[in-house]
């Protein structure tokens, strides 16, 4: 696949940007994480005065063969439903992005339906749906491909808008599953512990989609290659999204990590370039089964844990007031000579 080139951030401004924040007139150390944030993010830009000028949301939908064996309570017209429902600003999604300012992208990598004429959706089809992966790969190397390589150039548009900060969400019935096979091979976690109820299924739902699973993943002959279970498993909303990421953390943009679909693609570009994790701040701690033991995985520390579920990046836009506070507090609080304060600690 594409070679990306991401630079661990350069360390060299630690100290100064530590004095900085011990210096603000307030208790050493205690706005806590926020005070984490703001080490994160003056890394990631290389500078003392961090900002998140003209944030940006991804919204990608896709959808999937294995919908097909009954694993989600919904059925996969719902993608295209929401899809367009987005377009008239009735979403969770939509709502979010005006309260904190993102300009939403609502963007079709593979929805099963002719979305082409809809105004407000960016048309970026690969197919009508990945395939089946309980019988074989859901896309072909080409296919893989042309969605990293989608995903990267959403970003690079983004970035011409003067895009500092990166949200992605996603649309796609179904797309829990291949999220649960990848916590489980990336992992290490028994597939059964990986799968929950997804949109909603009840308990006999739930059993049917692990026996489902159980049976791909038995079926899956490689070698362990990363880009081979992604492939193999993969949605083209969720691989357009690892792109994303990787060329977002290539451009030294902060990217804000949604819930469990958006984690484990998280976890999926990390495995390609670990270093990409130090560019991704993660958001929340969803409802769906798994998501605390893979962000756990991780050493990843969300900043909220609402019960969320509904994806679409909704929780990472939710988080997005938390990630601000951090640049103001590094740009609008007085220090103690500034503000003729004796220190206090």
């Amino acid at each position: 696949m594409r070679e990306f080139k991401i630079e661990r951030p350069d360390e060299a401004m630690r100290s100064a940007i530590q004095d900085k924040i011990d210096n603000l007139n307030k208790p050493k150390g205690s706005l806590g994480m926020l005070e984490e944030l703001a080490m994160q993010v003056c890394l990631i830009q290389q500078t003392l005065t961090p900002s998140l000028t003209h944030p940006c949301h991804l919204l990608l939908g896709g959808d999937h063969g294995i919908e097909r064996e009954g694993v989600s309570v919904s059925p996969r017209e719902v993608t295209w439903q929401q899809m367009i429902n987005f377009t008239r600003g009735g979403g969770g999604v939509n709502m979010f992005c005006r309260q904190h300012g993102f300009k939403l992208r609502i963007v079709d990598v593979g929805v099963d339906y002719d979305l082409s004429n809809i105004p407000g959706i960016i048309d970026r089809k690969i197919a009508y749906g990945t395939k089946n992966f309980l019988y074989e790969p859901a896309m072909s190397e080409e296919q893989f491909e042309k969605a990293i390589e989608t995903g990267a150039a959403l970003v690079d548009d983004c970035v011409a808008d003067g895009c500092r900060v990166l949200c992605i969400g996603e649309m796609g019935i179904a797309n829990t599953s291949p999220s649960s096979i990848w916590m489980s091979l990336f992992c290490g976690i028994p597939l059964d512990e990986c799968i929950g109820a997804g949109a909603g299924l009840d308990s006999p739902g739930v059993r049917h989609k692990r026996e489902v699973l159980r049976q791909a993943v038995e079926r899956f002959t490689s070698q362990g290659d990363p880009c081979e279970v992604l492939r193999y498993f993969g949605g083209f909303e969720m691989i357009a999204a690892i792109g994303a990421m990787l060329r977002a953390a290539e451009q030294h943009l902060v990217i804000l990590v949604d819930g469990f679909i958006m984690t484990a693609c998280a976890l999926a570009a990390c495995r390609l370039y670990p270093v990409a994790q130090r560019y991704m701040v993660f958001g929340h701690c969803g409802d769906e089964s798994g998501h605390r033991r893979m962000l756990d995985a991780m050493g990843a520390k969300p900043l909220l844990s609402l019960g969320l579920r509904l994806g679409e990046g909704t929780g990472a836009l939710c988080a997005f007031p938390i990630l601000d506070s951090a640049v103001r507090m590094m740009n609008e609080m007085n220090n103690f000579d500034n503000g003729n304060i004796t220190k206090y600690f």
